[in-house]
C-alpha cells in the first residue's frame, strides 16, 4: 500500500486545484480520476467546451449581422462545422495537457481508475484499462467526484438524438430543429450556439419563467432579447415523452395546468435534456465509512471546515450541493487545503460569482432582490443602461443594463446583476467590491476610464442614491 497525506477522489476544478494547492503547501497528493484526461466535466463536456463553440458561433452570428454596422461587408460567410469542433477539441486538449504538466511540477501522484473507499484512511482504486486494482492509504480523503446530468422519466437519452448536454457539443450537423428541455443556463447557452450556426431551437420549461435563481428582472430581459433573436419559448410546459417516428423525433408535452386543453407534439431532429444536475456518489462505498447521502443524493459537511460526519472524510464541490459551479467547487478544494496545513482560509459564498454565457451575457453576484424583499432587508437599487454607455455604442451592441443593490441606512453593496455585453468580466469589479463589504459610494468615487464598459458599473452605483450622471 502507498502512503498519502491527502488522497483525492475526483480530479475536476474542485479536486485538481486542491491536489496544487495541497502540494505546495508540501503535502503529498494522490489525486483519483477515471477520466483519462484531468479536469473533470468542466474541461472535458462542460465548462469549457461549451465556451468555445459559444465564442465561435458568436463570431459567425457577429459576421453575418453585425460586420454591415461596423462599415465591413464580404461575401461568401460559411460554417465549417468540423473544423469549428476541432477548434474546441483543441482547445480542451490543450488545458487537459496543462494540468498534467502542473501535476508533473508539483509531484502529485496521478492514479487512472474509480476511487472507491475502504474504510477510514482507505481508498481503492480499480484501474480503469483492465482489472487490475490497488490500495492507497492517507490520513486525510477528499471526495470531489462533482455531478452528471439529470434525466427526466420517458425521454431516453442515446447521445444522438436525444442527447444530454455532453452530446450537445458535437452534433455532426446543425440540427434544423432543436428541441430543449430546460430553460436554466446550461439550456440556454448550448441553444444559443445552435440557433446561431442556423438551427430553430425551441424551449421547453416547467416554470413560467427561464433561468430560475436569476434575479427576476435580468431573467425577464434576457427572456425578451432572446425571443427577440429568433427563440421559441414554450413555459409552463412540461414533457411526458419522446420518441421516434417516422425519421421524426415527436417531443410529447402537456400544459402544466392540467385545466388548460392538451398540447401537440413537437417535430424536430434533436432534443436537448437540460434539467438539471445530480451528484455522482455511486460507487465511492460511503457505507464503509458510515457516510449517508441526504434525500437528493449530497454528501452532508460542515461548509466551513468541508469535514463530514466521518472524522478524516471530507468532500468537496457539486458533490456536497450548494451552486454547481467550478469556480466555487475550486476555492472550496484550496480553503480546504490550506485549514488542513493549519491556515485559516474561508470561502465566502455571497461573493461567488455566476455568468449565463449567452448574448448577452448575463452575470451576478450577491443577492437578489426577490430575496431581499423576502428577507425583509431595506435596500435601494440604482440601474444603469447600456444603451447609455458611450463604449456599448460604439460596439453596438447596447442591450441590457446593470443594477447595484446596497443596503438603505449602510449603503454596502448587497448585490450587483448585470445583462450586457462582457457581463462576466464586468462582475468582478463587483466581486471585489463586495469581498471588502464596499458601498455604492465606494464604487461611485473610484475613477473609471472613458469610454470603457466598466463605467456603467459606477454610473449604476451612482444611480443608487439617485446622482447618475448619463440618464
Amino acid at each position: 500500500m502507498t502512503d498519502f497525506d491527502v488522497i483525492i477522489i475526483g480530479g475536476g476544478p474542485g479536486g485538481y486545484q486542491a491536489a496544487i494547492r495541497g502540494a505546495q503547501l508540501g503535502m503529498r497528493i494522490a489525486c483519483v480520476e477515471d477520466r483519462p484526461r484531468l479536469g473533470g466535466t468542466c474541461l472535458n463536456v462542460g465548462c469549457i467546451p461549451s465556451k468555445a463553440l459559444l465564442e465561435s458561433s458568436e463570431r459567425y452570428l457577429e459576421a453575418r449581422t453585425g460586420f454591415a454596422k461596423h462599415g465591413i461587408d464580404f461575401t461568401g460567410l460559411a460554417v465549417n462545422l468540423p473544423n469549428l469542433l476541432a477548434h474546441k477539441d483543441g482547445v480542451v486538449d490543450e488545458l487537459g495537457r496543462g494540468i498534467d504538466f502542473l501535476f508533473g511540477k508539483h509531484k502529485i501522484t496521478r492514479l487512472l481508475g474509480h476511487g472507491r473507499l475502504d474504510g477510514p484512511g482507505r481508498v481503492v482504486v480499480h484501474d480503469s484499462g483492465s482489472d487490475a486494482k490497488q490500495t492507497i492509504v492517507a490520513k486525510h480523503i477528499v471526495i470531489a467526484t462533482g455531478s452528471k446530468p439529470s434525466v427526466i422519466p420517458g425521454v431516453e437519452i442515446d447521445e444522438e438524438r436525444i442527447v444530454s448536454s455532453t452530446g450537445a457539443l458535437g452534433f455532426p450537423e446543425i440540427p434544423k430543429h432543436l428541441v430543449v428541455i430546460g430553460g436554466g443556463y446550461i439550456g440556454l447557452e448550448l441553444g444559443s450556439v445552435w440557433h446561431r450556426l442556423g438551427s430553430k431551437v425551441t424551449v421547453v420549461e416547467y416554470l413560467d419563467r427561464i433561468t430560475p435563481g436569476l434575479d427576476t428582472e435580468m431573467a425577464t430581459q434576457l427572456f425578451k432579447i432572446l425571443q427577440k433573436a429568433g427563440f421559441n419559448f414554450m413555459l409552463s410546459t412540461k414533457v411526458t415523452g419522446a420518441r421516434q417516428q417516422a425519421g421524426t423525433t415527436l417531443v410529447d408535452i402537456a400544459p402544466v395546468d392540467s385545466a388548460k386543453p392538451g398540447l401537440e407534439p413537437i417535430p424536430c431532429d434533436a432534443v436537448l435534456v437540460s434539467v438539471g444536475r445530480k451528484p455522482n456518489t455511486e460507487g465511492l462505498a460511503l457505507e464503509s465509512v458510515n457516510l449517508k447521502t441526504d434525500a437528493k443524493g449530497f454528501i452532508p459537511v460542515d461548509l466551513r471546515t468541508f469535514a463530514t460526519s466521518t472524522p478524516g472524510i471530507y468532500a468537496i464541490g457539486d458533490v456536497i450541493g450548494g451552486a454547481m459551479l467550478a469556480h466555487k467547487a475550486s476555492e472550496e478544494g484550496i480553503a480546504l487545503m490550506e485549514m488542513l496545513a493549519g491556515q485559516n482560509p474561508h470561502v465566502n459564498y455571497n461573493t461567488i460569482p455566476s455568468v449565463i454565457y449567452t448574448a448577452p451575457e448575463v452575470a451576478s453576484v450577491g443577492q437578489t432582490e426577490e430575496a431581499l424583499r423576502s428577507a425583509g432587508v431595506p435596500y435601494k437599487a440604482g440601474r444603469f443602461p447600456f444603451s447609455a454607455s458611450a463604449r456599448a455604442k460604439a460596439k453596438a451592441h447596447t442591450a441590457g443594463l446593470v443594477k447595484v443593490l446596497a443596503h438603505a441606512s449602510t449603503d454596502e453593496i448587497l448585490g450587483v446583476h448585470i445583462i450586457g455585453p462582457e457581463a462576466g468580466s464586468l462582475i468582478h469589479e463587483a466581486v471585489v467590491a463586495m469581498e471588502f463589504r464596499a458601498s455604492s459610494e465606494d464604487i461611485a468615487r473610484c475613477c473609471h476610464a472613458h469610454p470603457t464598459l466598466p463605467e456603467a458599473l459606477r454610473e449604476a452605483a451612482l444611480a443608487v442614491e439617485g446622482r447618475a450622471l448619463h440618464v
